[in-house]
């Protein structure tokens, strides 16, 4: 992670002509000095550019409703934010058997849900064991909001998948791989060794939640949220804020003996518009902001070197993030991109080095590699990017394909739609244009483009309706199977109606998935790491995917921040944050 300093002066011009009145009530104001040199008090202010489209744990699929929902929600397992590393969650510890097919975790007694009316008297009771079956038997459920089944306990947890097969007939048989020994203690088998059986623990579909709150609001749960997690939601104005509390019941303690978590709560608002944003960002209206707008980013970026630290008013946190932007092709659902050759044919039609230098002016680097984003530690652990480069820029090569798929030139090629997102700035839309022109110009390829909401999107994509679309995928764990996850032909439900949650191409490939599935099962990293990158060479030649740019994180912060580290995965736990009031400024 970078962290530098930026002064004022470097970005008046870019914001707009007024910068207005800071906010004088800043979060940090109401803080006071705790041991260790944190504060306590305060409420972050922050925004998400999209609407929510659901915090119900098994639902969850999309960033900004992962960013809420892991403030408010715990499973057994947790990221520690500055790294990565798993820590303890609702479980304090856990042991794997001789063979790692099994393993015992051991919950917390004083891991209590939050007060909600879903108790009697309104007030929450222990997490116990009978809970972790509960939620982890749920996402082996059918259920119209169930899209975390397929890359959590699905062929990992014994017992897992026929649970799910019968709940398709009404049937629930349990999930026999989940043993309660006691209240505080519970047992899941495996099928086999699962070199990411931990990491799965700690994804939203594994978060834990009380029945009694299923029960009393079944679907609502999408905004009810009732959790064990540092903080509760008290309001909520879809599209406009929501608000979170302070759960003054939450187990954790800090090395000096504060209760966490530090701040009294998190204010969320949902401006869609990135200039406003930021110009409200500069106000002191919100504490931190992710993602600049390319339309700011070369001029803001090209005054950092000039930014020292006398004088400065926020900093720019930045990291290398495991995330791919890339276009996708519905096999299933356009005969034209049935055809491996038109897909290679688009793949060989754009040039990705124009596109993340000019087009997204620096703000990710191009996508040569394929869908896993190039990362030092996984080619030091034995991942074969050299073999993924596969696609470069080559029009002669385009041409020869589309002539071999029958379209010469393009002719006889119908048009075709892009259905692209809106939110977050220009940069979906400019990178859409620049695609759009480039295939056009090189194979003779008409595309017309359509952008809708980021949740209707979603939907589309899931459903069907969309057989070119945009998407990008941010790595649930640190792991390059968590991109290869979206390949797998045995998540590709009978009916091309039927919604597909992690297979958004309905792609298929017998020997991808038996190198996908081989790979699961070693546990040497280096010999791991060589089979999912061989499968990923597989599926980078049958195409069902342009992979288009891998993105850069790059946040905003206000300087009294404290504790809120930028990371791969953009993931973010407040339960440390803290801030430092405007009056102590001067204390490191």
């Amino acid at each position: 992670m970078k962290k530098l300093a930026i002064s004022s002066a470097c970005v008046v011009a870019i914001l707009l002509s007024s910068c207005g009145e800071k906010d004088s009530n800043k979060g940090g104001n109401k803080s006071s000095e705790a041991k260790g040199g944190v504060y306590l008090g305060g409420v972050l202010r922050l925004n998400e550019i999209e609407n929510i489209k659901s915090l119900m744990p098994i639902a969850i699929n999309e960033q900004n409703s992962y960013h809420l929902a892991s403030q408010v929600y715990e499973g057994l397992l947790k990221y520690n934010q500055k790294d990565l590393t798993l820590m303890p969650g609702i479980a304090k510890s856990w042991e794997p058997n001789a063979d790692q097919t099994e393993y015992t975790f051991n919950l917390r007694t004083n891991a209590k849900f939050h007060d909600d009316a879903c108790f009697p008297e309104g007030k929450g009771r222990s997490a116990n064991a009978t809970d972790i079956k509960y939620c982890l038997e749920r996402v082996c459920t059918q259920d119209p909001n169930n899209n975390q089944f397929e890359v959590t306990l699905k062929d990992r947890v014994v017992g897992a998948t026929e649970c799910f097969e019968a709940s398709k007939t009404g049937k629930n048989i349990g999930v026999s791989g989940i043993t309660i020994v006691n209240d505080s203690t519970i047992k899941i088998k495996l099928n086999h060794p699962d070199a990411s059986f931990l990491n799965v623990l700690a994804m939203p579909g594994c978060y834990i939640y009380p029945k009694e709150a299923v029960t009393k609001y079944g679907n609502d749960l999408r905004i009810k949220t009732v959790g064990t997690g540092p903080f509760f939601i008290e309001t909520v104005k879809e599209g406009e804020v929501i608000i979170m509390k302070k759960n003054q019941d939450y187990w954790g303690v800090d090395e000096n003996g504060n209760k966490l978590p530090y701040l009294d709560g998190i204010k969320w608002s949902f401006i869609k518009e990135k200039k406003t944003e930021i110009l409200e960002f500069k106000r002191g209206n919100f504490d931190m902001v992710y993602r600049i707008p390319v339309e700011m980013f070369g001029e803001l970026m090209g005054k950092l070197e000039n930014a020292k630290g006398e004088g400065n008013d926020f900093e720019i946190v930045s990291s290398t993030a495991l995330n791919v932007n890339f276009y996708g092709f519905n096999i299933a659902a356009n005969p034209v991109f049935a055809k491996k050759e038109v897909r290679q044919a688009f793949n060989f039609a754009i040039d990705r080095g124009k596109i993340a230098d000019f087009t997204i002016q620096g703000e990710g680097a191009a996508a040569d590699y394929g869908m896993v984003p190039y990362t030092e530690g996984f080619e030091k652990d034995g991942y074969d990017y050299k073999s993924l480069k596969i696609y470069n820029l080559d029009v002669a090569k385009a041409k020869e394909l589309m002539k071999k798929a029958g379209y010469p030139d393009g002719k006889g090629f119908p048009e075709v739609t892009l259905e692209i997102n809106s939110g977050g700035g220009d940069r979906n839309i400019l990178v859409a244009e620049v695609v759009k022109s480039m295939l056009e110009q090189n194979i003779g390829v008409k595309v017309n483009i359509n952008t809708i909401p980021f949740p209707e999107h979603i939907e589309n994509v899931q459903s069907s309706k969309s057989d070119f679309f945009r998407y990008a995928w941010v790595a649930d764990y640190p792991d390059p199977e968590t991109f290869l996850n979206l390949f797998l032909g045995t998540s590709v439900p009978a009916s091309v109606t039927e919604k597909s949650f992690i297979n958004l191409t309905r792609y298929k490939n017998s020997r991808f998935d038996s190198l996908f599935m081989a790979a699961r099962k070693v546990g040497d990293k280096t010999q791991r790491f060589k089979l999912l990158s061989q499968a990923e060479k597989i599926v980078m030649e049958d195409a069902p995917v342009m992979p288009i740019f891998y993105d850069e994180n790059f946040r905003l912060e206000q300087k009294n921040v404290r504790n809120l580290p930028e990371n791969a995965m953009n993931y973010m736990d407040m339960t440390t944050t803290y801030l430092i009031p405007a009056d102590k400024m001067h204390k490191k």
